[in-house]
This record gives C-alpha cells, sequence and structure tokens, in this order.
C-alpha cells in the first residue's frame, strides 16, 4: 500500500516536472539546451555581457552568488555605457510569459547601474523599455515575469539592456531567462489590441485589457513605434480579474502608426501586440459642380464627384452654399447627382460647394472647390408705393415715393420709370384734347424727382414703373393738379366780329392754355380812324369785363364807319393773361335826314311841285349825292310809305325814258350834288331842266305823284342809302284842293285801319270765352279714371310702329335776346295757364281715387280759367283727342313732328363748345335768375357755381315755389361730387333721379357719387342704408349729416338702368312704373326732386316733361307738351334732345292716358279680379276685356326689320316657325368656339321682377338645334329648364323629339350631358342633369334641374290645372333660390303664350306689394310676339 502511494506521487511529480519545463530560454549553466538558449551580443552597445560560472572563475569574489549567469561589472566600464544581450526571435500566436531573474548588488550601497529590458516586434525598433530596475537591490536573485502577447504572424525580440551608473560600482547579472508555456502569475497579459481606423482630425481610441494579477496602481502606458508613450489613460474595471485602459490619440492628417500597451510593476511586465492606427483623410471632390440651370430663386446644378481627394467610400453628399456677400452658410443632403437649390434669393452671386462624406465620425471632408453663380433676377414684388407731391407749382411737380429695397427690385440691375400724362387742346375748333405722354428714367439711388415743363392747372396723371430684366411692376395712376397760371393768349383767329353801323358782335375762344379757371375776361377798345371828320380820333379807352362763360360782347354806341382797336385778355387767379388784338371797322350808315314829320310842299302847279330840301348829316361817310326820284301812282300799284332809316330805296338809277322803257314805277328826276345844298333849298320838280345828266322832265296833271328825297354815301365800295317821301302830288287841277283830299284820304285810313283791329280784337275776345266755356264743360263732364273707357278714337291706332329717325342734338343759344325774351313770356303764359296749384297740398292715397300716375299721391287740381291761353300756334290738346292728334303728327305730310321739333330750335345759335370746368357743355348754361346758386365757401368766393337749373312748374311774382319743382343737372363730374351734395343739402332734397348708367359704351357717363357704405365728401358725410335692386332700377337710401349740424337728412336716389344714352326705350311702360314710384315715395314738404343723366338734358327733359304732363292732363284733362317742352329750354337749354325723344314723350303720355295704373295691392286682389270679371249688361263686356283690348293697342308689334338676323338665310332652318322670331335686341347670342361657325339660336332674353334677363324664351328644339340647345343652358348659366309642352305635339315636320339622355350619359357636340337622378308625380317630371363644354374644360361643370310639366294639354292656351301650374312655380323658385345667380330657360312648342306666360306669372308671383298682369305684357312682347291668346293667360295667372 504505501508502495503504490510512492509510486504515484512519483509519477505526479514527473507529471508536474514536465509540464513547468520551460519552451525555449537559457539557464546559463553548461547542461542547458544549448538549442533553446540562443542569445547574441548587440553589436550597437558600448561592450558585451559576460558569462559568468562561479564554480570554475579564478578569482572568486564574496558580492556574486554562485552559478552560471551573465554579468556586468560596472567598475570595469564608464558610467552611462551600455550592454545589449538578445534573446533568439519568438513567434506564438498567443501570450507568452517569460521569466528571467535579475541581480543588482553593490557592496557599499551604491547603484551599480540599471536593467532594462525592451520587446522588439518584428525587427523593428526596440521601442522604450517595457521594464526596467536600477540601484542596488541585495546581494539576492529576484524573479521578473514578462507576459508578452503578440500573434501571428508576427514575432518578437526579448533585449536586455544594462547601462553603468555614474558610481560605477557593483555588478549586474541575468540568469534563468527562460520561455514558459503557461501564463505568467504575477503580472497581468493583455488581450489582442486591434487596429483602430479614424479620419483625420478625430481622437483614436485605444482600449488595453488587461488579465490577470492587475492592480489600479499599476501604471498602464500606450506605447507609440516611435517610442513616444502616452500616460494618461481612463481605467475601467471589467471583472475582478481584468481592467481596460482606454486612451486617446489625436490623429492627424497623413499620420499612421502602431501602437501597444504596457504595464509595468516590480514583479514583471506585461506587453500588449502592437494596434496599427489607421488614420483616413476625408473625401473632397477635385472638381467644382456644374450648373444646368439657373432661375431667379434657384439654381440647378450637377454635383460633379466623380473624381474625389481622399478616402472612400462616400456615403454622404451635401451641398454647402452661402451668398458671397454673406457668412452664413447651408447644407443640404444631396440624393442625387443633380440638385435643385431652393429658395434663394434674387439677382444674387452664391458660392456653392460639394461637401463628401465617408463613415466614420469626422469623415466629412473639406467644401470641394466652390461654384460661383448668380440666379436671375425676379420679377419685382411689387409697384412702388407712397408717390405723393411735395411741392405744386403752375408748372412744376415735385415728387417722392418709397424708397427702393432690394426685397422691392429682387434685381441689381432695375430701371425706374416715371410715367406721366395729361391732355393738351389741340387747338381746332372742334375742342378736341391730345394727349401728351412720357416716360423718363429715374435715378435709381434717389426717390425724387421734379417734373417741369408741366402746363397750369392740368390734371397730371403720374405713375410709376419698376422694371428689371425679368418683368415690370407699375404703379396706379395718381392724379396732381397743376396749380393755376396767368392765361395764355387768346388766339387771334378765334376772334369773330359782326360789324355793324353803331355796335360790333365780337365772339372768342377760350385760350387754347387757359392755365386756370378762367374768372373773367376784359375786353378793351379804343376808335383809332374814322372815315367820319366829326369823330375825334384817337378816342377814348374804354374797359368791359365779362363773365368766365360770356366768349361774346355786343359793342353798341359806337361811330359808324369808325375805326377801333379792340384787345381781349383772359384773367385766372394768376393774373391777366397776354391779350389778342384786332381791328375792327364799322360799317357807315345811311344819311341821316333833319325831318322831323313829311313837309308840305311850298307850292304846285299842274305839272310842277316845290319842296324844301334839306342837306342830310353823313354817319360814318360824307354824302356823296342826293337824288330826287318821282314815283308814279296809280291804282293797280300802289307804293308803300317810307319812313326815315328805312333801307328800301331806290339803289336802281333810271332816268325818265329808262323808266318809260322799262315800265318801271320811278325814276331819277334830278341828282345834286353835296356841294349844292349846302342849307335847306327849294326846288321844283318837274321844271324842264337836266341836273347831272337826269331830265326833270314835267309831271302828268292826271296822274298821282309821290316825291322822294334820298341821300347816298359811298366809302371803300360800301353804299348806304336813305330815302324820305317829301310831297305827294294829287291828280287834279286844283293843286291845293287835291293836296288837302289826299292828305284827309290819308288821315281816314289811319283811322279806319285802328277800328279795324279793334274790332279784330273783339271778336278775338267773344271767341276765346266761348271755347273757355265750352272747354269747362268738356272738363267738367269728362270722367278721367283709367278703369273706365276713355272716349279715344282707336280706329288709327298705331303705337310706334313708324320708327322716328334720331336727329342730331341742336344746342340753343342765348345770343338772341328777342328770342328769349319771347320763349319767357311764352313760359310765363304756359306756366300760368297750366300749373297744378295744389302739389303742396296733403295728398291723399292711392285708394282714394284713381290718377294717371297710379301709385303718386292724388293732387286735387284747382280749376283755371283757360287751359288753351298757352300759344295760339299751338293749343293745347284734350286728352280724348291724343290719340287722333299723334297719328295726324306722324302721318302728316306738311307739318308733323319733325317740323314741330324743329321750330324749337328757330332762331337759336347751334353751335356749342364744351366747357372746361364744372359744366360738361356750355351749351346747357342757362341764365342766373334759372341757376341754382350754392352758398358760397369762406375760401372760395366763386364756389356758388353749379350746373343746375331750377325747373318749375308754377312761377308767380314771388319768384320759385320750393314745393315740389325739379333742378335739372348734369351727372356729377369727379370734382363737382361735393358740389352737388351740397346742392342737396341746400335744397333738402330727398329724391335724386338718376337716368343714365355710370359707363356706356365704353364711356364714362357720371362718376358714382354715392358710397358702397359711408364715405365723407367734404363736411359732409353719406352712409348707404339699403339698396333695392329690380329689373329696370334700383332704389337706394342714404342718410346725409354735415359738420356742424345736429339733424340727419334722408335722401332716395331712383337710378333707371334701362334707358341708353341715344334713343329712347323701346316701350314707356318701364319708365311710367318709374315715375309713379319717385312720386309716391317722395314727402309732400320735401324739396326739389333732382333730374340728372349724363349732360342734364334729353333723359332729363323727357322725365321731366312726362312728369308735367301727367300731372297736366289728370289736372286739366288736357296736355300742352309743346309749349311745355318750349318752357323747359328757356329753363335750360337743349332739354329735348331729337325728335325720336319728342315722338317718344307724347307716345308715352299716351299709354299713361290708355292704361292709367293697373297695379292692385295684393290685399285687395281677390275683390278687385272679381269686379273685373263681371261682365257690363248694356257693352256686354268685362273690364278685364277691355283692359285686353287696350293692352293689345299699347303692346308693340315687331317689324320684318327688327328680325334681321333671325330672317338671314343661314338661320332660317333653326327656326320653328317663321312668325315666332326673337327681335335683334333681345336675341340670346350663343359662346362660339373653334370649330363653331354660329352663334344664333331662335332665343330671346326676358326679365324678372328683380333681374334682368332672368329668363330665357325659346321653342322646343329641333333635331338640328339640340346641340345649340344645350350650348344655350351652359353659355348663359341656366340652372332650371322649364317644359311646358308635351313630347311629339307637333304635328309639322318638325316633331317635339326627346332632346335630353335617359339614362346615362350622351354627347351633343361638344356638350356632354349626364341624367343624374330623375323623380315624377302626376304633374311634373323633375330630371337633373350634369353638363360640360368639352371644348372648356376650365369652366368647369354646370348642374341642371330639368321641369318637365306634365299638366298643360295640346293645343291648350292654358294649363289643365291651376293649383299645379302654381305648384311648378314653386318648385321652380325654390329650386331657382339654391342655385342663387342661375338663369331659367322657358320652352314650349312656338315660345309664345305657354314660355311667356311662365315668365310673366314668375313676374307677377314674386312681388311683394302688388300683382300687374298688364305691366309685363309690353316689356314681355321684347321678347317674342304673343300673338292674340293673352286674354285667356290673364285669367290663369292671378
Amino acid at each position: 500500500m504505501y508502495s503504490a502511494a510512492l509510486l504515484l506521487m512519483l509519477a505526479v511529480r514527473i507529471c508536474a516536472d514536465n509540464l513547468e519545463r520551460p519552451t525555449a530560454g537559457c539557464t546559463f549553466d553548461e547542461d542547458s539546451d544549448s538549442g533553446l538558449c540562443e542569445y547574441r551580443q548587440g553589436q550597437e552597445d558600448d561592450f558585451d555581457w559576460q558569462l559568468i560560472k562561479t564554480f570554475n572563475w579564478p578569482n572568486p569574489t564574496a558580492d556574486l552568488l554562485p552559478g552560471s549567469f551573465m554579468m556586468v561589472n560596472s567598475s570595469q566600464h564608464l558610467g552611462g555605457q551600455r550592454a545589449q544581450l538578445y534573446l533568439l526571435p519568438l513567434s506564438e500566436n498567443d501570450t507568452h510569459c517569460i521569466q528571467f531573474s535579475y541581480f543588482l548588488y553593490s557592496r557599499d550601497g551604491h547603484s551599480p547601474g540599471a536593467l532594462q529590458v525592451y520587446i522588439r516586434v518584428n525587427g523593428g525598433p526596440k521601442g522604450s523599455a517595457v521594464w526596467n530596475i536600477s540601484g542596488s537591490q541585495g546581494r539576492q536573485w529576484h524573479q521578473v515575469e514578462l507576459a508578452v502577447s503578440t500573434f501571428w504572424p508576427s514575432d518578437y525580440q526579448v533585449i536586455f539592456e544594462a547601462t553603468v551608473s555614474e558610481e560605477r560600482q557593483g555588478y549586474i547579472a541575468l540568469d534563468d531567462t527562460v520561455l514558459l508555456n503557461y501564463p505568467c502569475y504575477k503580472v497581468p497579459h493583455f488581450s489582442r489590441l486591434g487596429d483602430v481606423e479614424v479620419n483625420a482630425g478625430q481622437n483614436a481610441s485605444f482600449q488595453c485589457v488587461a488579465t490577470g494579477k492587475v492592480s489600479e496602481t499599476e501604471p498602464f502606458v500606450l506605447e507609440r513605434r516611435n517610442s513616444a508613450v502616452l500616460d494618461t489613460s481612463w481605467l475601467s474595471r471589467l471583472s475582478h480579474k481584468r481592467l481596460m485602459a482606454t486612451f486617446q490619440v489625436e490623429a492627424q492628417r497623413g499620420e499612421q502608426d502602431l501602437y501597444r500597451c504596457i504595464t509595468l510593476s516590480p514583479r514583471g511586465a506585461a506587453v500588449s501586440n502592437f494596434g496599427e492606427l489607421i488614420v483616413r483623410v476625408p473625401p473632397t471632390p477635385i472638381a467644382p459642380p456644374q450648373l444646368l440651370r439657373s432661375g431667379p430663386t434657384y439654381l440647378i446644378i450637377q454635383l460633379n464627384t466623380n473624381s474625389i481627394v481622399g478616402d472612400g467610400p462616400v456615403i454622404r453628399r451635401e451641398i454647402q452654399y452661402r451668398a458671397s456677400q454673406s457668412t452664413w452658410k447651408e447644407t443640404h443632403v444631396v440624393g442625387s447627382l443633380t440638385y435643385k437649390v431652393w429658395h434663394l434669393e434674387p439677382d444674387t452671386e452664391y458660392y456653392i460647394s460639394v461637401l463628401l462624406t465617408r463613415p466614420g465620425e469626422g469623415g466629412t471632408g473639406a467644401p470641394g472647390p466652390p461654384l460661383v453663380s448668380r440666379t436671375k433676377c425676379a420679377e419685382p414684388m411689387r409697384a412702388l408705393r407712397g408717390l405723393t407731391a411735395t411741392e405744386i407749382q403752375p408748372r412744376l411737380l415735385a415728387l417722392q415715393w418709397e424708397p427702393l429695397g432690394y426685397n422691392l427690385t429682387r434685381c441689381h440691375t432695375y430701371t425706374l420709370y416715371l410715367c406721366y400724362r395729361y391732355s393738351m387742346p389741340t387747338g381746332s375748333s372742334g375742342g378736341n384734347n391730345a394727349t401728351v405722354r412720357e416716360c423718363l428714367s429715374v435715378d435709381r439711388n434717389t426717390s425724387r424727382f421734379t417734373l417741369r415743363d408741366l402746363p397750369p392747372f392740368r390734371a397730371v396723371h403720374v405713375r410709376l414703373a419698376l422694371a428689371n430684366p425679368e418683368g415690370k411692376k407699375e404703379s396706379r395712376e395718381v392724379t396732381f393738379q397743376t396749380e393755376e397760371d396767368i392765361p395764355g393768349g387768346i388766339a387771334p383767329e378765334s376772334l369773330t366780329f359782326t360789324p355793324l353801323d353803331d355796335m360790333i358782335f365780337l365772339k372768342w375762344e377760350e385760350p387754347v392754355e387757359p392755365n386756370g379757371l378762367i374768372t373773367q375776361y376784359e375786353i378793351s377798345y379804343q376808335s383809332i380812324e374814322s372815315s367820319d371828320p366829326g369823330i375825334n380820333v384817337p378816342g377814348p379807352r374804354r374797359t368791359v369785363s365779362k363773365l368766365r362763360n360770356e366768349t361774346y360782347h355786343m359793342f353798341s354806341g359806337l361811330h359808324p364807319g369808325t375805326t377801333y382797336l379792340v384787345s381781349v385778355r383772359a384773367r385766372t387767379a394768376k393774373g391777366f393773361g397776354q391779350t389778342a388784338l384786332t381791328e375792327i371797322t364799322t360799317n357807315i350808315s345811311a344819311p341821316v335826314f333833319d325831318y322831323e314829320d313829311i313837309p308840305s310842299p311850298l307850292s304846285e302847279s299842274e305839272s310842277t311841285i316845290t319842296v324844301l330840301l334839306r342837306p342830310a348829316l353823313g354817319r360814318g361817310a360824307p354824302v356823296s349825292a342826293y337824288q330826287v326820284v318821282v314815283v308814279e301812282e296809280d291804282g293797280s300799284r300802289r307804293v308803300r310809305r317810307r319812313e326815315l332809316g328805312t333801307v328800301d330805296c331806290f339803289p336802281t338809277a333810271n332816268s325818265h325814258s329808262e323808266a318809260q322803257a322799262k315800265g318801271a314805277p320811278h325814276y331819277y328826276t334830278a341828282e345834286l350834288a353835296p356841294s349844292s345844298l349846302p342849307e335847306a333849298t327849294p326846288f321844283t320838280v318837274g321844271d324842264n331842266h337836266t341836273y347831272n345828266g337826269y331830265w326833270n322832265s314835267p309831271l302828268d296833271p292826271t296822274k298821282n305823284y309821290l316825291i322822294y328825297f334820298q341821300a347816298t354815301s359811298n366809302f371803300k365800295g360800301e353804299t348806304r342809302i336813305n330815302c324820305i317821301r317829301i310831297a305827294r302830288k294829287a291828280a287834279c287841277k286844283d293843286s291845293k284842293r287835291a293836296l288837302e283830299v289826299s292828305q284827309h284820304a290819308e288821315d281816314m285810313g289811319l283811322i279806319l285801319g285802328a277800328c279795324a283791329g279793334g274790332l279784330a280784337v273783339l271778336v278775338l275776345l267773344l271767341g276765346a270765352i266761348v271755347i273757355i266755356v265750352k272747354k269747362g264743360r268738356d272738363f267738367y263732364s269728362y270722367p278721367y279714371y283709367p278703369r273706365k273707357k276713355v272716349a279715344i278714337n282707336k280706329a288709327a291706332m298705331s303705337y310706334r310702329q313708324e320708327k322716328s329717325r334720331k336727329l342730331s342734338p341742336l344746342d340753343c343759344s342765348l345770343t338772341e335776346q328777342s328770342t328769349l325774351q319771347q320763349d319767357e313770356r311764352m313760359a310765363h303764359s304756359f306756366m300760368d295757364a297750366h300749373g297744378c296749384n295744389a302739389r303742396n297740398e296733403q295728398r291723399s292715397s292711392v285708394n282714394e281715387s284713381s290718377s294717371l300716375l297710379g301709385g303718386s299721391p292724388q293732387r286735387h287740381c284747382r280749376r283755371k280759367s283757360s287751359p288753351y291761353h298757352t300759344g295760339q300756334l299751338h293749343p293745347a290738346v284734350r286728352v280724348a283727342d291724343l290719340l287722333q292728334h299723334i297719328n295726324q303728327m306722324k302721318t302728316s305730310e306738311g307739318y308733323g313732328f319733325k317740323q314741330e321739333y324743329e321750330s324749337f330750335f328757330d332762331g337759336w345759335d347751334a353751335t356749342k363748345k364744351k366747357d372746361k370746368t364744372k359744366g360738361r357743355h356750355d351749351s346747357l348754361l342757362s341764365p342766373d335768375r334759372h341757376r341754382v346758386k350754392l352758398h358760397s365757401l369762406l375760401a372760395d368766393p366763386s364756389s356758388d357755381y353749379v350746373n343746375a337749373n331750377y325747373i318749375d312748374i308754377r312761377i308767380n311774382r314771388e319768384g320759385y315755389q320750393r314745393s315740389n319743382h325739379f333742378i335739372a343737372t348734369q351727372g356729377p363730374k369727379q370734382e363737382m361730387i361735393y358740389d352737388f351734395w351740397r346742392m342737396v343739402w341746400q335744397e333738402n332734397c330727398f329724391s335724386i333721379v338718376m337716368l343714365t348708367k355710370l359707363v356706356e359704351v365704353g364711356r364714362m357717363k357720371c362718376f358714382k357719387y354715392w358710397p358702397e357704405d359711408t364715405e365723407l365728401y367734404g363736411d359732409i358725410k353719406i352712409t348707404l342704408l339699403k339698396t333695392e335692386t329690380l329689373a329696370e332700377y334700383t332704389v337706394r337710401t342714404f342718410a346725409m349729416e354735415r359738420r356742424g349740424y345736429p339733424a340727419k337728412h334722408e335722401v332716395c336716389q331712383f337710378h333707371l338702368t334701362s334707358w341708353p344714352e341715344h334713343g329712347v326705350p323701346y316701350h314707356a311702360t318701364g319708365l311710367l312704373a318709374f315715375l309713379r314710384r319717385v312720386k309716391a315715395s317722395t314727402p309732400p314738404d320735401a324739396g326739389p326732386v333732382v333730374v340728372h343723366c349724363s349732360m342734364g338734358a334729353g333723359r332729363t327733359g323727357c322725365y321731366i316733361v312726362l312728369d308735367v304732363m301727367l300731372d297736366m292732363a289728370e289736372c286739366e284733362g288736357v296736355v300742352d307738351i309743346y309749349n311745355c317742352v318750349k318752357t323747359l329750354c328757356s329753363r335750360r337749354i337743349n332739354m329735348i334732345q331729337t325728335e325720336e325723344q319728342y315722338v317718344f314723350i307724347h307716345d308715352a303720355i299716351l299709354e299713361a292716358c290708355l292704361c292709367g295704373e293697373t297695379g292692385i295691392p295684393v290685399s285687395e286682389f281677390a275683390l278687385a279680379y272679381k269686379e273685373m270679371l263681371k261682365v257690363d249688361s248694356q257693352s256686354n263686356t268685362s273690364q278685364l276685356r277691355e283692359e285686353f283690348q287696350t293692352l293689345n293697342s299699347v303692346t308693340p308689334h315687331l317689324d320684318v326689320e327688327e328680325c334681321s338676323v333671325s330672317l338671314m338665310p343661314r338661320n332660317r332652318e333653326k327656326n320653328r316657325s317663321m312668325d315666332v322670331l326673337p327681335p335683334d335686341r333681345s336675341l340670346a347670342f350663343l359662346v362660339t368656339t373653334e370649330g363653331e361657325s354660329s352663334n344664333y339660336i331662335n332665343a330671346a332674353l326676358a326679365d324678372s321682377f328683380l333681374r334682368p334677363a332672368a329668363f330665357v324664351v325659346t321653342p322646343h328644339p329641333l333635331p338640328g338645334t339640340t346641340t345649340d340647345f344645350w350650348r344655350l343652358i351652359y353659355d348663359y348659366s341656366c340652372t332650371s329648364v322649364v317644359m311646358l309642352n308635351q313630347l311629339n305635339q307637333s304635328n309639322s315636320a318638325w316633331p317635339c323629339l326627346q332632346y335630353w339622355p335617359e339614362p346615362g350619359i350622351q354627347q351633343f357636340g361638344p356638350m356632354t350631358v349626364e341624367l343624374l337622378s330623375r323623380t315624377a308625380d302626376d304633374d311634373v317630371i323633375i330630371r337633373l342633369f350634369r353638363i360640360q363644354n368639352i371644348t372648356r374644360l376650365q369652366e368647369g361643370q354646370l348642374v341642371v334641374r330639368h321641369f318637365q310639366f306634365l299638366r298643360w294639354s295640346p293645343y291648350r292656351d292654358v294649363p289643365d290645372s291651376k293649383k299645379a301650374f302654381l305648384s311648378l312655380l314653386a318648385q321652380v323658385h325654390n329650386w331657382q333660390r339654391e342655385c342663387g345667380e342661375g338663369r331659367t330657360i322657358v320652352h314650349c312648342l312656338s315660345s309664345t303664350v305657354s314660355a311667356t306666360s311662365w315668365s310673366r306669372s314668375t313676374w307677377t308671383a314674386w312681388r311683394s306689394d302688388s300683382a300687374s298682369c298688364f305691366h309685363r305684357v309690353p316689356s314681355q312682347g321684347n321678347g317674342q310676339d304673343l300673338g292674340s291668346r293673352f286674354l285667356d293667360l290673364c285669367l290663369i295667372s292671378p
């Protein structure tokens, strides 16, 4: 048992010895394995190590221990000398543990030197010592372990280096250097140190992990292959046997080296393998990016990264850009090789570089070479603002505006233009203006500019234009008014004159350059030359001032035959302008005789008579000759008496023989030189002598003679003659008795003439009395009430069938004072005879009694003495005779409307000129006594002017009656809006009647003088309270306030929109309803009604005449249209502009008299309708039928020429019936596009109560017009289609076919029609369609509801069911209310009765106050002819 145990222990010991046996090394003993102990001495040291074997050393010393070892004796070498011992290179793929023993000892304690151990890898540099010891360590051996971690294919070599100290005493020895095949026990070993790859500029992190016996107190270092050592580390314990030291190494560009970990302790050292530090250079492109395209806010580039500098791979590409003038950079990641750089500033230079990034932190390289590029300019952001004037002078405007900035110009290359325009007169007599336009380039660095050489007092329209290469922005025009200056001279060629003998009529035109508002004209005149020696020349200079609107003057009290120097100059607020000079010579006047009465003859015989000849006084020229003229007087030829100054004398010189040969009644019996008659001298007629070639033959005693004395003046080819009868010789032997009888006969003739005149006056008075009595009887017996029959002859009725051609307006002139005075007298007579006396009395309601004006309050008219005293030539016309009178005037060949209209302008100057101030035409300026004068403003004494005139229908000696008269004015221009509202405030006006649209035929007719909300005009504040818009007119209600006045003033504006500027309405029905609305709305205590159109004439006059004449017809039963128009022209010139307007007034008054007011309040409709159906037993007719007959007489019927488009050959096939054609004025034309040649369809537009052209009336589509029908729906945005006929209803060649798809979708030409839904009941089928025009897709789709009415049987005039028809009305109305502004198409078989009944019924049904079938028929007649079946419709529409 013991022996077995001993054997086991021996076996274990043997195994243990085998395990602990070193694999390599040197024990330096004699029996050591020489294969394992290979070493060599260093070649680059100072001396070699010595192999000491103490057992055979000849001189042993006590300082050394016995044994075999390598030794360095420090005393034998110099201090600092080194000896190196190299072990054989080792190559193992694991951690080696090298164990060796060292001996450092000096007897006296001095240091023998130092022992360092180096580990050299792969034959490289030895590096730094991985372990070292120095100083005397005692007389003993010490064992040290080296844990060397190396991995294949690397090898390493251990180097021992002994360094002699300066003390040079003692021994350094090395023994038992062996390589163990197990890990070190005393020191730790390092795990494999991996390579570290970083980008240049980043820190490389080496992690040294030590395993084994390790302590945080022992130092860890990181050694670089060039012996540089890093000793700063961060230690972290991974486990109780593992410790990790982390080193940070800064990697520089291009740096690449090896690093290893080392830990030192007295027990030994641990060395790791070399880990490589790999430094990568981030990539950078070689070439800059390439520009592909540029824009105002972007640049499109190509990266151009095929060639780079640095290391790859490239994992990210970025764009870095900045403006050249900015340091701020922006970077975008790019996903492709092309990139669009957005949100750049226009016209800015940018640097664009490419950044490339490789893996790892800091892998982004430096930016590549930049692309330097500039964006394009962008269109300016907006137009310049803030254009104001800093200084305004007559010929200068100093302007400024907001400063320019890049954010506005969006380009560094730009141009600033200042454009201006103004109008200048062309100088022609037509008053045309030429527009001066100019654009100036302004310095871009300034925001000021001065316009010079401008015309004074001109509206200069200025705008700024900012332009760059990419676009242009223009500001809105700002209007500046240059100040006034002294006016320019009046053009000499504009001075026109008419000289008389003692007067000169001078006219001139306003200066071509007024340079302001002309305030007055100054005319100076002075006589400078005269052919009359009795005139002292030069005479005194006289001056006359004229108002600004008076461009004429009549000089009176002048001398005949005298030349006057006349000067005319204009004045503005700045002073007088240049003077225009002209010389005017008055005509010579006929000589003047110094006879108070017919002189008595001095003596008389059978053949002679002696008279006293007195010399004549020359006027303007001396008397050149005298003639004694004998005129033979017999029973068949009576010569009228000639008075002094009569120009009808005897210019033809006949001798006695010539008179007998020619049979002339007179002859010169003598011609005397002025020198032969220095004073009164007797002369014997018939003395048988010859005087200057004229034989004074004896007189025949059997004949009667008149003796004339004639004086002649000649000057520069001008002849003036005056003659006087100086005697009469009777045919009797007793001359004295004959003379007495002659004189007695003349006196008796005068007496008898006076008696006859008195008798004629008496007869006229008696006739007038008879007429008055008869008129009074007719007046009181004539019942004028529109519901009753009026005895008007309708046999010749042809209402407005004959078109009156439009005449050019003639303006009335104010130069003929006699004509004006005559008109004034006639006006007073007319107004006194026909003015209703109770206009200002309290008005009663409409229901109390009937009225021509219908809705207007009833006027209680006072009986006049004679309604016919308004003009002898143009008496008033009874209402009962009005129709016959109008027909006669229209058909008369001798004297009709044309001649009557033209008579208004007899004696008036028809010239007209433009007014440059507040008026549109100076021909419309009336005398001051009719002008509305405003209260002058304190700062402007001339601010009392406004182009407006009082038009009153009653005038008395106390002046204008302010209760219910008119003010006629022009449509306000922009500069007179404040004056207009001042007038409305001053005159306490409640109603404003506007008869024009703001723009007509592309021309501004009236400035918009009212606000949409609230606006301040000077010191007057106008606020819009409400607006009521109807088809033919609009009513606006305003609140009017004025600064300094506590009260508010309500004003209503009645704006008629259906009257064109030229021509007249086709029918008067709408205008009469409009007039009734105005009169009914105007309070009785309100001021004048303001009436205006564009110029305040024409339409304005028509309205006023209608108002006055309807009152007159109601008050007196007569109308006096002619004298009313004549009177209005005396108030304001040219009040009726055309013959067509004059005829229209007659037709409108006739319609009002025939029809009256047919509106019925809704609350009274049932009762009134019941009364209208009652049949009169005597006449066997009802009031409804009578109204229908009247309706037929006043409804216009279409003429062939009014349907010219429908009758064109290419359009004939598109008409279902040639008897039902739309007039040209109401046609609904189609929108044509490419490929569509025709725009005609048989369809007409009709109004609703609230909206014009709300309905489209058309017949059922033909097979060839179905496409046009759907185009019509789309073009006119129709949202409802009402079908009142049945399918296949017509028996003609064109039946009523289905024109819609059912079901599905169908294409009609360019129109796509899709059925969306269908519902049906017993009365109506409702379909919903969606339509679209494929050629106009941008306009979108239209949803249309189709109502097919089933309760109107074919060929019946009325529907089968009233209830069903009213239900259909309600359904369509509700749908239209949902759709908003869509129109309604109504069609039946021929678009006459059924379709027109629909639109009329709709109009009547949705009126809120009253119903009137009658009112709509003339209007509906504009679209299609109703025919004669309308009476039945009146029975269903209520």
